[in-house]
């Protein structure tokens, strides 16, 4: 038996930091939405108890560090069966360093097939909770769509996935750069809870209502453009030749370095990717996805 699964990429298309926990890590406001691009893996049981992972390209870090592999582990662990076993392929094609949740999606991916492959039947709840040991993204990127996220991100309340209105183009370009998370969290400005309860009440209503004010240009925010605007200037450039292409709007997604921008049209968008073509190592025309 075989079982091939797509993992759609993230962006953010509202992010906050709220406050620096004692723990060290960072409470945020974030709204999460999965895009139609992503990697894909496949996924074959086996019989031996062994996970075996392999790329469709090498990558430059051990598979036992993949998220994959962990969350492979992790989920055998959680419902303590080690004698399951599988081979995955991951066909790589989502940089890394980009801000768009790559390798959680890959692990979410992970979660959904071997759930299924291995016979487990956990809903979707429990594998979140197996997810949020993973990464910060993984639990939302099990399901996707679109949610509001809370804490370091784990803490969920999904709503009636958002569409583009008609006819609009999402064009995601990462520069040839990566942003280490530290590089984001260092010097960012910690808001507290008012402009994020403030936009959370401004999302109530219909569906229709939320849509126009989410995507509404003047809703937009990221907080970490202010910290890592200034460190990484290729970042900084690409939302500016977004905005001078013709993007109706434009954000860097996450930690960065990923921007992404709203088109009004097709042939708009293609000539702003044709012409931010050499100075993207990652370059999309895509739209939001959900299941």
């Amino acid at each position: 038996m075989t079982i091939k699964e797509f993992a759609p990429a993230k962006i953010n298309l509202f992010l906050d930091v709220i406050r620096k926990r004692e723990d060290g890590y960072h409470d945020l406001g974030t709204v999460f939405q999965t895009v139609n691009v992503g990697d894909t893996l496949e996924f074959c049981s086996r019989d031996d108890g062994e996970i075996q992972l392999c790329y469709s390209k090498p990558q430059e870090y051990p598979v036992e560090s993949d998220l994959v592999y962990k969350a492979a582990l992790a989920l055998r662990s959680h419902v303590g069966k080690p004698d399951l076993g599988a081979d995955i392929f991951l066909d790589k094609i989502m940089p890394l360093g980009a801000g768009l949740g790559g390798g959680s999606a890959d692990a979410a991916a992970a979660l959904r097939a071997l759930n299924r492959l291995w016979e487990l039947r956990l809903p979707p709840a429990e594998l979140e909770r197996v997810g949020t040991a993973l990464g910060a993204d993984v639990p939302f990127l099990v399901r996707g769509g679109t949610a509001f996220a809370e804490g370091i991100g784990e803490q969920l309340t999904f709503m009636e996935p958002l569409d583009l209105p008609v006819g609009k183009v999402l064009l995601i370009a990462t520069p040839h750069d990566s942003v280490p998370t530290k590089d984001a969290y260092a010097g960012v400005p910690k808001s507290g809870p008012d402009r994020w309860e403030g936009y959370k009440v401004s999302c109530v209503g219909d569906k229709t209502a939320r849509e126009a004010f989410i995507l509404d240009p003047k809703s937009l925010f990221n907080a970490f453009e202010i910290s890592v605007f200034p460190k990484h200037p290729l970042v900084a450039a690409m939302k500016d030749k977004f905005l001078d292409l013709g993007a109706e709007a434009a954000l860097m997604s996450g930690s960065g370095a990923s921007v992404f921008g709203i088109f009004a049209d097709v042939a708009t968008a293609q000539t702003a990717a044709d012409t931010l073509r050499p100075y993207s190592r990652y370059l999309a025309l895509t739209k939001f996805w959900h299941a």
